[in-house]
């Protein structure tokens, strides 16, 4: 049984959320699915703006890179769009770097609430490919809170735990110098100055959120959780830069989520930067024992550690505790078992989509 929600929590989230008219741009994606049904769920009006071309569908169907995983990929975002469908949640294919017609469709919905989710959601990609980072994430950005300035609309911005750069030490509280390394955590520290600018001169309300390490179903990022389970499934070794002994503070889906209900209901979250993670840091060796406890064959290589990749560590959540009531439900132990249960539900049912043979009949079948 998911736990999202206290009970208590659940009720004073609908009698705030009850009717809110919220944007999510971006919002057909990992993130932004998820949340649109749980707003949904809590008596909100959420609507999705989304071009579905940045880790999405178009990202999978051109043909042009030879992604392994394309088809895969494909079927995780076609189930997203379907529970979308199903949930009747109002989808605008638009391409948020078109300010004019981004502009038109905000008007629309007219939102009280705008949670910036269109972004290049990779480090790795985004050192890769700087122009296209900067086009669908400060563009994207740009364009937004200009879309909303006058409107006196709540906007949420998703930043990162990569504008820390090198934790050093204790768990990282919001206050913390940042240092950035790399394009993707300085992209994501630009785009808090800019929102916070927008506040400065036009008086616009921000939360900004900062997760980390983020896993779940559905998610087509790659992360290195998500590598892990996918290469065990398929009896492939899984690889780990480094010694291992590098820790993030892996955090699942749901309570990410829990975090930014609560960001959006409570006006203790405005103009405030918090961290959304589960406030633990645990090592890829730990992430890995949980893989192989579930894949006893499975063999563990090591390559040698990006340079690029920040140390990092715990993040502190004791600000979002105390002002949001903030209470996430999940450690690796059960978010991460959680995540391996599903693809392996998804080996037994759709053995196809991982590239693996079809299950033959039992014989009593």
């Amino acid at each position: 049984m998911r736990t999202r929600f206290a009970a208590e929590q659940q009720k004073t989230l609908r009698q705030a959320l009850k009717g809110r008219r919220i944007a999510l741009i971006g919002g057909a994606g990992f993130i932004g699915h998820n949340l649109a049904l749980a707003l949904q769920e809590l008596g909100a009006k959420p609507q999705i703006v989304d071009s579905l071309q940045v880790n999405n569908l178009g990202a999978y169907t051109h043909g042009l890179d030879r992604n392994p995983n394309a088809g895969l990929y494909v079927g995780f975002i076609n189930q997203r769009l379907q529970l979308l469908s199903q949930k009747g949640i109002p989808l605008h294919i638009v391409d948020a770097r078109d300010y004019q017609v981004l502009s038109r469709h905000l008007e629309s919905i007219e939102p009280d609430c705008v949670v910036q989710l269109a972004a290049v959601a990779h480090a790795n990609r985004a050192n890769k490919d700087p122009y296209s980072t900067f086009d669908h994430s400060m563009r994207t950005l740009e364009n937004a809170l200009d879309c909303v300035r006058d409107r006196k609309a709540h906007f949420i911005f998703f930043s990162s735990s990569m504008v820390y750069g090198n934790f050093n030490g204790d768990a990282v509280e919001e206050d913390r110098v940042c240092e950035p390394i790399g394009i993707y955590g300085a992209l994501k520290f630009a785009g808090e100055k800019l929102v916070i600018a927008y506040n400065q001169v036009f008086g616009l309300e921000y939360t900004i959120v900062r997760p980390s390490a983020l896993y779940g179903e559905r998610c087509v990022s790659r992360r290195v959780g998500q590598a892990f389970i996918e290469n065990a499934v398929r009896g492939n070794p899984v690889t780990i830069n480094g010694d291992g002994s590098d820790a993030l503070d892996f955090t699942y889906i749901e309570d990410l989520i829990q975090g930014i209900c609560l960001s959006i209901a409570k006006p203790e979250a405005r103009n405030q930067a918090f961290n959304l993670t589960y406030g633990n840091g645990r090592s890829l060796n730990d992430i890995a024992e949980i893989v192989r406890d579930r894949f006893p064959e499975i063999e563990i290589e090591h390559h040698p550690r990006d340079r690029l990749m920040p140390e990092r560590g715990t993040l502190s959540v004791e600000k979002a505790r105390s002002l949001l009531g903030y209470d996430p439900q999940y450690p690796l132990e059960r978010g991460f078992n959680a995540y391996v249960d599903w693809y392996c539900q998804l080996a037994a049912e759709q053995p196809e989509l991982l590239g693996l043979p079809a299950r033959l009949p039992d014989a009593a079948e």
